[in-house]
């Protein structure tokens, strides 16, 4: 490897290097004493180590299908409805039960728990806007898309979308047409009904004319634009990680290169590993430590008698549905929606595949993949070097032996398995959140 030079010219430089290559102290080479970085990367590493900074994510991306999302007014009003538990059938389940601000924004439970157990874990919403696509599934392709889901679920708030919609109407008019504007004609509207609920619901919601239905739809959708311009307030804060990697990537006089030992030596192996033999960069990487994407690497359903299929069924949920991007209730012209115009609900290798979470904060919320299948980091790392075949589809991972055109097989000691649990612990940092 190259060792990087701070603020020193090329002749110190040659200086520095034969003295070490004669065994002498470098400090003893030359009176100037540069700041030289304790731990030596190539020059393709400190690239790399250099772009998963936080500060490369940028400002988070405007979502083109949600005209409200940056408007402080519905901010406010997201923030009431994420926390009215009035949204839920029991009147005890709000957004912030299983997103608790408390908590990393999620619930720390292997299960989502609502008014019933669910059969995924909850993800956080830290940086949302920069996700294509939301859910373990990624059935859905905005956050205010996201946020509608949960209300009529049956696990978790229970609602039905009239009940839904006239309780806001009753209790938030004003907050309500202060963003969006007058109130849509809803006229009478049933006690209860929903395209998504009951037989019974259903049956209701097929005797409101169009225009009815539609001008529920709309407060509905309406909702969860509010609760997403909220939640694009949430994001992640600074970790050691980053401050390494700033100390690492840092090229002038003024770079702080003791700032390396904000790492001990094991979390610099762990580093080492992640970039290198582990092959875990190929798809955690960039400044939120994800590709953004959806992979089968054969973790065990919990229910191999019905194994969860993943991405396949999430897609069809998504092409379906009337709030996508190129639905009736998006803000986005249809050249705004990028790639759901090409998205096919039977691709092979989307079975059992699920979205690759963030690792910012990942040590403070076990349990681990979409179902809580392991307790520890040291158990996820171990599963990657197994690399155990699918139940359903078709693993991505190498397996030991075979060739894979895309991966190899990943060999790793006991030792490494807790260097790289070790370096996960560094990406751990604070939360930012509306006051």
């Amino acid at each position: 490897m190259t060792m990087r030079l701070i603020g020193i010219d090329i002749g110190i430089g040659i200086a520095i290097a034969a003295a070490a290559a004669l065994g002498v102290s470098a400090w003893a080479a030359e009176d100037v004493k540069p700041a030289l970085l304790r731990d030596a990367w190539s020059a393709q590493e400190v690239a790399t180590i250099a772009s998963m900074r936080l500060k490369e994510a940028g400002q988070q991306p405007a979502d083109a299908s949600n005209a409200y999302e940056q408007r402080p007014d519905a901010a406010a009003f997201g923030r009431a409805l994420f926390n009215d538990a009035r949204l839920s059938k029991n009147g005890l389940v709000a957004c912030v039960s299983c997103h608790d601000a408390r908590s990393q924004f999620e619930d720390g439970r292997q299960f989502g728990q609502g008014i019933a157990t669910g059969k995924r874990r909850t993800m956080p919403v830290m940086g949302a806007a920069h996700s294509p696509f939301l859910f373990w599934d990624g059935r859905k392709d905005s956050a205010w898309f996201q946020a509608l889901g949960p209300f009529e679920d049956a696990a978790e708030h229970g609602g039905n979308r009239v009940r839904l919609v006239r309780l806001v109407l009753a209790q938030y008019p004003e907050q309500y047409s202060q963003v969006f504007g007058a109130v849509p004609a809803v006229g009478e509207l049933p006690l209860d009904a929903s395209p998504n609920g009951t037989q019974a619901e259903r049956a209701a919601w097929a005797t409101l004319a169009p225009s009815t239905q539609g001008s529920v739809n709309r407060v509905f959708a309406n909702m969860g634009r509010a609760i997403a311009a909220y939640e694009r307030g949430i994001f992640y804060g600074e970790s050691r990680f980053d401050q390494y990697a700033q100390a690492t990537a840092a090229d002038t006089a003024s770079s702080d290169g003791p700032g390396q030992s904000v790492l001990t030596g094991q979390e610099v192996r762990g580093l080492r590993l992640f970039l290198n033999k582990g092959q875990c960069v190929t798809c955690y990487n960039g400044p939120l430590f994800t590709d953004h994407a959806f992979h089968n690497t054969g973790v065990a359903p919990i229910g191999p008698a019905n194994p969860d299929r993943g991405r396949v069924e999430g897609l069809k949920q998504l092409l379906k549905n009337e709030f996508n991007c190129l639905g009736t209730y998006s803000d986005a012209k249809p050249e705004q929606c990028g790639e759901l115009q090409f998205l096919r609900a039977d691709e092979p290798a989307q079975l059992a595949a699920f979205r690759t979470p963030s690792l910012r904060n990942v040590a403070a919320r076990p349990p681990y993949m979409h179902a809580g299948q392991f307790a520890s980091l040291e158990e996820v790392v171990q599963h990657y070097a197994a690399s155990p075949k699918a139940v359903i589809g078709q693993s991505e991972l190498a397996q030991p032996g075979e060739r894979n055109e895309h991966r190899q097989a990943i060999r790793l000691s006991g030792g490494d398995f807790k260097d790289l649990a070790a370096f996960l612990g560094t990406l751990t940092g604070p939360v930012i959140q509306p006051r």
